[in-house]
C-alpha cells in the first residue's frame, strides 16, 4: 500500500508536469494555464450541480424510508471527483470530470460495486444488516 501511495504522490505529478509542458509548447503557456483554470471551473460547477442533485435524491429516499445506497455511492464518487479536481493538471481534471459526468460515473460505480463485492467475499469487509 505504501508503494502505491508513493507512486500516486510522485508519478502522477511528474506525468502532469510533463503533459503541461508539452501542451504549453503546443498552445502556449497562457493558453495552457487558461485551459487548466477553465476545466477547474467547469468541474467545480458540475460538482456543485451533481452534489445538490444527489443530496436531494438522498433526502427524498430517506423521507420515503428507502436506504439511499446508490445515491450515497454517487456522493462518494462526486466527493472523490472534487478532490481530484483540486489537483492542478490536465489528466486529473479529465478524470475528475469523468467522475462527475453521470454516464461515465455509472461505469466507475459498477467497478466500485464489484470491488466491494470482492472484498466482502474475501472477508475484508463485513456488512451488517439491521432490521
Amino acid at each position: 500500500m505504501l508503494f502505491k501511495l508513493f507512486l500516486c504522490f510522485t508519478l502522477i505529478p511528474v506525468v502532469e508536469l510533463y503533459l503541461l509542458i508539452k501542451v504549453g509548447t503546443l498552445i502556449g503557456g497562457f493558453n495552457t494555464v487558461l485551459l487548466v483554470i477553465l476545466t477547474g471551473f467547469a468541474g467545480a460547477w458540475l460538482a456543485k450541480m451533481e452534489g445538490i442533485h444527489t443530496m436531494l435524491k438522498v433526502r427524498m429516499n430517506l423521507q420515503q424510508g428507502i436506504m439511499p445506497a446508490e445515491e450515497l455511492m454517487n456522493a462518494v464518487i462526486i466527493l472523490i471527483a472534487g478532490v481530484v479536481l483540486i489537483t492542478p493538471g490536465l489528466i486529473t481534471d479529465i478524470f475528475g470530470l469523468m467522475l462527475l459526468w453521470p454516464v461515465t460515473r455509472n461505469f466507475f460505480k459498477r467497478v466500485l460495486r464489484k470491488k466491494f463485492d470482492e472484498m466482502q467475499a474475501r472477508g475484508n469487509i463485513n456488512i451488517t444488516r439491521y432490521p
